[in-house]
This record gives C-alpha cells, sequence and structure tokens, in this order.
C-alpha cells in the first residue's frame, strides 16, 4: 500500500471503524478525536449523532454540515440449532453484491469472523440457478457447530455485523478504495472543513455533524438539526458515479474526479434554489469544478435538515463514487479535497445578511 499521509490515515480510521444504523459508537469515537482539535464544543444529542461547534461570529446564522457516521450491514436475529446466524439487512443491499463476502460480527466479548452463505448452486434446480438467491435464504456461516458454541462466542441475537474490507490506495493514487465511504466522507469533509476554518473569521456558527441511522431513514439529521436549529444546511454524501462501462450520460452523467456533485433533486427534497444558485456562484468564482446530478430515488441528511421548524435552506453536496452499498466503493480523491474547499469559501461569505437574500431569493 501507498504511504499514508494525514489525510489518508484519517480517512483509513474512518472507513475501517465499524457503524452500522444504531450501532455508530465506534465510528463517532474516531470522528470525535479528528474533529475536537478544532471545534469549541463537541456535543451529542440523544440519539448519539456528533456535533462540533466553532463560532467565528456568535450572533452570526448557524450552518450545519452534516455526514453520516452509519453503513449499510446486517444484524443477527436469529441462531439456528447448527450455530448458523440469521440476519437482516440494515440500510438498503442488492442480494447479487452479498454472497461470499466476508464479514465481521461485533460481540461483547469482541469480533468473529463470519461469510455470507446459501445453498450452492450445484443441487438446485436449473430454473433457480438462473435467478439472484433472495436474501431470506442467506445465512452467516461462522464455523461453529451449534447454537451453545455461537453463544459461547459471545454472538447474540442484535449484534451488529460488518462488511469486511481494509481500506486500499490504488495505482493511480487518487483513486481510493474502501468500504463504507457511503458516509465517512462526508464526515471526513466535516472534519476538514472545520479544520480549514481553525485560523480563519467567520461571520456564523459552523457546526460539523456525524449523524446516525441516516441509511434506516435519516432519523440522526432530524434530531440533531432540531437541537442545532440551523439557518443553512448542507448534507454531504456520496453520490453515483456514471463513468463505468454500460452506464449511458442519461442514466448517471457525473465522472470520478470532474468535481463535487450539486444535487437538483432527490427523493427526499427539491434543493434550495437560492442556496444552490449561491454555491455554485462561488465554485465559478473560485475556478472549483463541480457537476449537477439528480436522483430520483433515495435521499440524503438534507432531506430532513430542510423540514427542521419553520424550514432550512439546504443543499446536498455529494462525492461520484462506485459500488455504493456494497463491500468496498471506490471514488476520487480530487472531487472530496475539492467539496472542502467548495464549502469552506461559501461558509466564509454566509454572514447575516447573505443568508436572509438566500433564504427568500
Amino acid at each position: 500500500m501507498a504511504k499514508l499521509d494525514e489525510t489518508l490515515t484519517m480517512l483509513k480510521d474512518l472507513t475501517d471503524a465499524k457503524g452500522v444504523p444504531g450501532n455508530e459508537r465506534e465510528v463517532r469515537e474516531v470522528m470525535k478525536k479528528y474533529i475536537e482539535p478544532f471545534a469549541d464544543e463537541v456535543t451529542t444529542d440523544n440519539l448519539g449523532s456528533l456535533i462540533a461547534k466553532k463560532v467565528g461570529d456568535e450572533n452570526g446564522p448557524k450552518i450545519m454540515v452534516a455526514g453520516h457516521l452509519d453503513e449499510v450491514g446486517f444484524m443477527v436475529t436469529q441462531i439456528d440449532s447448527k450455530g448458523f446466524l440469521r440476519f437482516q439487512t440494515v440500510g438498503g443491499w442488492w442480494s447479487q453484491v452479498m454472497l461470499a463476502q466476508r464479514v465481521t460480527i461485533v460481540t461483547s466479548k469482541g469480533e468473529v469472523t463470519g461469510v455470507i452463505g446459501s445453498k450452492p448452486p450445484h443441487i438446485l434446480p436449473p430454473d433457480a440457478r438462473k435467478k439472484p438467491v433472495e436474501i431470506k435464504d442467506m445465512f452467516i456461516d461462522i464455523g461453529a457447530s451449534s447454537r451453545e458454541e455461537v453463544q459461547e462466542w459471545g454472538v447474540k441475537p442484535g449484534d451488529m455485523v460488518v462488511p469486511h474490507f481494509e481500506f486500499t490506495v490504488m495505482n493511480n493514487e487518487k483513486m481510493l478504495l474502501a468500504k463504507a465511504w457511503d458516509n465517512r466522507i462526508g464526515c471526513a469533509i466535516a472534519i476538514d472543513v472545520l479544520k480549514n476554518l481553525k485560523d480563519e473569521k467567520h461571520p456564523n456558527i459552523v457546526y460539523g455533524v456525524g449523524t446516525v441511522q441516516e441509511e434506516v431513514g435519516l432519523r440522526g439529521a432530524r434530531t440533531a438539526a432540531a437541537k442545532i436549529q440551523p439557518d443553512i444546511g448542507f448534507g454531504v454524501d456520496v453520490g453515483i458515479a456514471g463513468d463505468t462501462p454500460g452506464v449511458s450520460d442519461k442514466e448517471a452523467s457525473s465522472k470520478m474526479g470532474e468535481g463535487p456533485q450539486i444535487i437538483l433533486y432527490d427523493a427526499s427534497m427539491v434543493s434550495h434554489k437560492g442556496l444552490r444558485d449561491f454555491v455554485t456562484d462561488t465554485a465559478d468564482e473560485h475556478n472549483i469544478p463541480y457537476q449537477f446530478d439528480a436522483i430520483a430515488g433515495g435521499g440524503t441528511d438534507s432531506g430532513a435538515i430542510h423540514l427542521t421548524a419553520n424550514g432550512v435552506p439546504a443543499l446536498s453536496i455529494t462525492i461520484a463514487t462506485r459500488y455504493i452499498h456494497s463491500h468496498a466503493a471506490m471514488l476520487h480523491r480530487d472531487d472530496y479535497e475539492n467539496a472542502v474547499k467548495l464549502i469552506t469559501e461559501v461558509i466564509k461569505k454566509l454572514d447575516k445578511d447573505t443568508v436572509a437574500k438566500i433564504t427568500f431569493d
């Protein structure tokens, strides 16, 4: 592996950490370690979302930059008499990316390695072999011989199960492969925005937030935003990369390395026009590349943030990423760094008058 610089070390720590919805403690501790040096205070809401506050002007507007801590994974639901684990997905999974993949079960006694299995194709009737195996017919094999042995190892129903994958820098060192880019990259962006503002005067109060339970309904964003009561919100997440074989521009037009994505529309929100225009004008002013995208399904934390109290102008800024919601995804370092640069420059200009103009634009 390439030698890791300070940024890559942070990205490795964030993505290697384990945290499916409702089990974000480990990830929260990693994010806290990295963001605390740049914050005036770090707190949580009652669901466990991390809120790092940095005051520029205490009378200025409140700006929320939110990535989510959780990753898609699984939960143990049953242990059968032969020691196999039944499970449910936590977050959205496509069954075709799951079989034969290594997983880690996090128990009160430590970590246990397993593999997702199913009935072998060799004994299936010909018509069944042509169909993807349904998730309900899969199980996790941890090499146990009985329910009692599983229990001795500390595995219990409710334990989280996380994809096993180690952060990897590709031969093209701009290309980064890891599990959980969705959405540890958003957490990293929130950290680096606060880092950029450490010695800067900014006319507002900035909140770098790691939300919980985004993958199961934008839940932590709702509770964190209720605590913060922001005036402007940014949901920072991954988006779809359309630069792999077989994908047309009509289906997904974004390319890795060509700038962060400005989301015009998704199933959770129509982006706020005034804020969208302000962000793209700022990008143009500073020669920061960006791409537009619209997503028919799915949503980001912006969808919950913008409905807080009497409404919050919000925008999703995302990073084009290949193979999301699988064991390993890939993104481009330039897109990450340009997203940090863009959000930093935007925040420097978000004073009270500007926010009022954006809100009613």
